[in-house]
């Protein structure tokens, strides 16, 4: 016999929807956490077997049922109070799930501490549903690896398409999850394109935010320079209250003291629905054949011509001052990769150092070993990556290193981002896709991926807003009034 719910839970809910609704009485969070579970049971272990979800939280209806309580006895906490929220596998929980990037050497994993920002998201009411599938290592493991692939929880397919459609980054079980309404909300992290790539593929709502506004304490690391954590949902307005939750200054994370009297506790003040009128965006689009042969992920398909056009004109319609073919000096340069060759070197052996005494590895090459006896599970694309970054120094002395960083920072800021909002007097900057999402991560600058449209197979396409150093207001309130002009967002026929 199937579970009869209640008529209100429709697949695509807002957290505006459901607060008004568990106010009203109408439904509860235990019966929302229920809903979504029903639709991870109905759809991702079976079904089309999506594999967004690598394991559920054991108390989420607890934690449900108690926020119902404190609901009639002390009233809301906020706007997150009684919302299900999804985890990336990298992110810790003190709780009964583990935390292990997707590795099988860390799937008995279970952290003696929240991440930051999951305390933060635990005092905003938010139920913790789970944690979500991701690329291995955050893409940190092989060369040959599919994205969304991972030796514990295997492919993340993307609900729009067959098996073969690419499903974006290494956040790409969090972005699935909420395309596939398994959740109204979702954590990912970005090193470059992570949160941005998946966003675009899956048709929703990305927030790379500027590296600083959220802690990375208890994230499972990968760079030191480019990591953040930051917030997918199916609307601009619920990723940026998920933004909000998220956002603030950690005493254990030195990069977030450079937020302190630049984020905003109102973020949502700039869901304003005219925010085009007056903002001058600048076009940024063009992408050589060069490029799609450099990123093998990135094809000609993902610039789609006519949609992006169609972009372009909705925004001058709405007001905005278009400066098209605008310039990025650094745009095509040769950039070396030396940040994520020595800083993956060094954070993760530090990381893995830290584990418990009975875990089976504490540092790169033992993770290799491990890796190694379990060929058949841990190894179905290799570990060349890893391979590759064992020798490595781990002092981040190497002259490779420090110039790399410099240039980085140099090429993306002031011959990047900055350059192009200075000499074009920009707001913003408009890419086709995600394909500016290098150099905003090598310039820990933010960006936000919205959904723009469909092409004639189903396949999502989408734009990617950036802007310089904790602009997150601006490109939201840009982002907002292009999705309320548009309203492109639609589900993925998984039947």
């Amino acid at each position: 016999m199937e579970i009869i719910f209640n008529e209100f839970f429709q697949e695509e809910l807002t957290i505006q929807a459901i607060q008004a609704a568990m106010e009203d009485g109408e439904i509860t969070s235990k019966e929302l956490v229920m809903y979504y579970l029903f639709r991870i049971a109905k759809y991702d272990q079976a079904g089309p077997n999506i594999n967004s979800i690598l394991e559920i939280n054991p108390d989420a209806i607890f934690i449900a049922e108690a926020l119902d309580a404190e609901r009639k006895t002390k009233g809301s906490r906020g706007p997150l109070h009684g919302i299900p929220v999804l985890l990336k596998d990298n992110i810790e929980t003190n709780d009964s799930m583990h935390t292990s990037a997707g590795t099988i050497a860390l799937e008995n994993n279970i952290s003696s501490h929240d991440a930051f920002l999951v305390e933060k998201l635990r005092k905003a009411g938010a139920v913790i549903l789970g944690k979500t599938n991701m690329t291995e290592l955050a893409n940190g493991m092989s060369t040959e690896m599919w994205a969304g692939y991972s030796s514990r929880g295997g492919q993340v397919l993307n609900p729009y398409g067959d098996a073969n459609l690419y499903v974006g980054g290494s956040s790409s079980g969090s972005a699935v999850a909420v395309a596939a309404n398994f959740t109204a909300l979702s954590v990912g992290t970005e090193t470059d394109a992570s949160i941005l790539s998946p966003a675009i593929q899956n048709s929703v709502v990305g927030i790379k935010p500027t590296v600083g506004l959220i802690s990375r304490t208890g994230l499972i690391p990968f760079t030191y320079s480019q990591d953040t954590a930051g917030p997918f949902a199916r609307t601009v307005t619920d990723a940026t209250i998920l933004l909000e939750a998220l956002a603030g200054v950690d005493k254990d994370d030195p990069v977030t003291f450079k937020s302190e009297g630049k984020l905003h506790d109102n973020y949502s003040e700039y869901l304003d629905r005219y925010g085009l009128r007056g903002a001058r965006i600048g076009i940024f689009n063009p992408v050589s054949k060069e490029y799609y042969h450099l990123n093998e992920h990135y094809t000609s398909e993902d610039n789609n011509e006519d949609l992006f056009k169609n972009v372009i004109q909705t925004l001058m319609d709405e007001g905005a001052k278009v400066i098209c073919d605008i310039e990025i000096p650094s745009f095509h340069r040769e950039w070396s990769w030396g940040v994520s060759l020595y800083e993956l070197k060094h954070s993760l052996d530090n990381y893995l150092s830290k584990l418990p005494s009975h875990m089976p590895v504490h540092s790169i090459t033992e993770l290799i070993e491990f890796n190694k006896k379990l060929e058949e599970r841990a190894l179905k694309y290799g570990q060349n990556k890893l391979e590759m970054r064992e020798a490595f120094s781990n002092t981040l002395r190497n002259p490779e290193y420090l110039n790399a960083k410099l240039e980085d920072l140099y090429f993306s800021q002031e011959q990047g981002i900055d350059y192009a909002l200075k000499k074009y007097d920009l707001d913003a900057i408009l890419f086709p896709s995600y394909i500016g999402s290098t150099l905003c991560a090598k310039a820990g600058y933010p960006s936000i991926a919205v959904p723009a449209g469909y092409m004639e197979s189903g396949r999502p396409f989408g734009v990617t807003f950036a802007g310089t150093a904790f602009s997150e207001g601006v490109l939201i309130k840009i982002a907002f009034a292009f999705e309320q002009a548009t309203k492109h967002r639609r589900s993925p026929n998984m039947k």
